[in-house]
């Protein structure tokens, strides 16, 4: 009985509190909740400061609603009796709140990532999950703001897009701590990334253009699947070391990078393509694991009709790895790998054949905003995509002539800072030498901690979790 009556006299204050005039339901707010209003809405205003949209203010309104006026019912489903309907609506109110404080919490401080691949071992490792801290640089205001908080492009187990693509906004970033700097590892949205084809492992569809021919590509749906463009911020990220800064000019020789003609200091764990011939001895499991080398990585050479050579191997070392394999006894010969020539026509710009190999590149200028360059047939190749994917203009080449959004140009003015962006293990790295620079506006953030780092070629409790990883700095090169 005593509870019914408790039941109804929660109920009929509930009412009282969502109806009247709104002088008198301020008047019958509690202490209590206007201290939660005052802060939530000083936090808000901070933030709305920070973004610099005034506009935003307007959003105090729906907040003084839910924590003073309600003259939306939002909290009416508590007035429900017990019983599942409820219980959903209780799920779903704990729901909807964690989403929102996700959805701001990845924006605009930070988010994991996984490392996938090994392009910057030994510096960081396949399977490292990371703490992205993106107040560093300042973090991007969403271009596309309707997008599931917990999924980048792809929603799992439904394979659809986990975003809607209108409405698109245009790119801002609020202020950070500094910029990008030389030596930091930069998370960051592919820059070839825009349009991809859905069926491939590797969806990279200017890569695919050049392997396959670009009318191949865009017939066979059912081998290449869907080909669809990506909005900057729901592009694949990708993770490496900046090497390059906007306005330098850079050049690789034998492998060493050089800005503005000074060697660039090589990172502690750099790895490089090393064949080593045995006599005739395996190397053995065991070894592999003191190197640190993944089965991924652990490679015969191949001979020219693609035979297995039993005692030859193609392995990425440190230069700490290379000094243990040369004490072996049955070692015979060491060499560093040196790239074929015919590869100049896979790396950037795809196509264009400068001589240029992944281990003796450029020299070539990283755009500046506010700098311009002049503009040749001949150097049009490396700036051709900055000038149209990435900056939005029209460009097309008659008769011999430039022509810039319909206008004859032999110069361009650029919009953006731009990056050069490369991975430790040099030989095994699909970065700027191969996809060219990367603009500002794909900036994600830089990794501030591993959390947790998980080694796939082990078992879960038998060697699978690194330990020695956990909580440690992800880049000890940069001072």
């Amino acid at each position: 009985m005593a509870n019914n009556i408790e039941k109804n006299n929660n109920k009929e204050e509930e009412y009282v509190r969502q109806t009247g005039s709104l002088k008198e339901r301020l008047g019958r707010v509690k202490k209590t909740r206007w201290l939660r209003f005052g802060i939530v809405a000083l936090i808000y205003v901070l933030w709305t400061a920070w973004v610099g949209n005034p506009w935003l203010l307007l959003g105090l309104i729906l907040l003084a609603d839910i924590y003073l006026t309600q003259f939306i019912p939002w909290g009416a489903w508590k007035g429900m009796k017990k019983g599942p309907l409820r219980t959903l609506m209780s799920w779903i109110d704990a729901i909807v709140y964690a989403l929102v404080l996700v959805y701001f919490l990845f924006l605009f401080v930070g988010q994991n990532y996984q490392i996938p691949s090994s392009s910057l071992e030994k510096s960081l490792l396949t399977g490292d999950f990371l703490w992205v801290n993106k107040v560093t640089y300042g973090p991007r205001v969403p271009q596309t703001p309707l997008h599931f908080p917990l999924a980048q492009n792809m929603l799992p187990f439904l394979n659809c897009k986990s975003y809607i693509e209108h409405p698109q906004l245009d790119y801002h970033r609020l202020k950070g701590l500094r910029n990008v700097e030389r030596m930091d590892i930069v998370v960051f949205n592919f820059p070839a990334g825009d349009t991809v084809a859905l069926k491939m492992t590797n969806p990279d569809y200017y890569s695919l253009c050049q392997q396959y021919g670009r009318d191949v590509v865009n017939s066979n749906k059912e081998r290449f699947g869907d080909i669809i463009y990506r909005p900057v911020d729901r592009r694949d990220n990708y993770v490496k070391r900046c090497l390059g800064l906007p306005g330098e000019t850079l050049q690789i020789r034998d492998g060493i990078v050089y800005v503005n003609g000074k060697a660039v200091p090589q990172p502690k764990n750099v790895q490089y393509f090393y064949y080593v011939e045995t006599d005739g001895t395996q190397i053995s499991d065991d070894l592999f694991e003191e190197l640190g080398i993944s089965v991924d990585d652990r490679h015969h050479a191949l001979d020219m009709y693609g035979n297995i050579i039993p005692n030859l191997y193609v392995l990425p070392m440190t230069e700490e790895m290379l000094a243990t394999v040369k004490g072996k006894p049955w070692v015979r010969t060491i060499q560093k790998f040196e790239p074929d020539e015919g590869e100049s026509l896979s790396t950037y710009p795809i196509g264009v054949d400068y001589g240029w190999t992944h281990a003796n590149y450029g020299p070539i200028w990283i755009p500046k905003k506010g700098a311009k360059v002049d503009l040749t047939l001949k150097n049009l190749p490396l700036y051709e995509r900055c000038i149209r994917n990435y900056e939005g203009n029209s460009l097309e080449v008659k008769s011999n002539q430039i022509l810039i959004n319909g206008q004859p140009a032999t110069s361009y003015t650029f919009k953006m800072d731009y990056y050069w962006m490369q991975g430790d293990n040099r030989d095994n790295s699909l970065d700027s030498r191969y996809w060219g620079f990367v603009p500002e506006d794909h900036i994600v953030g830089t990794p501030s901690i591993i959390l947790i780092s998980f080694d796939k070629d082990h078992k879960l409790f038998n060697g699978g979790i690194r330990w020695n990883r956990i909580l440690k700095k992800p880049n000890p090169d940069k001072k």
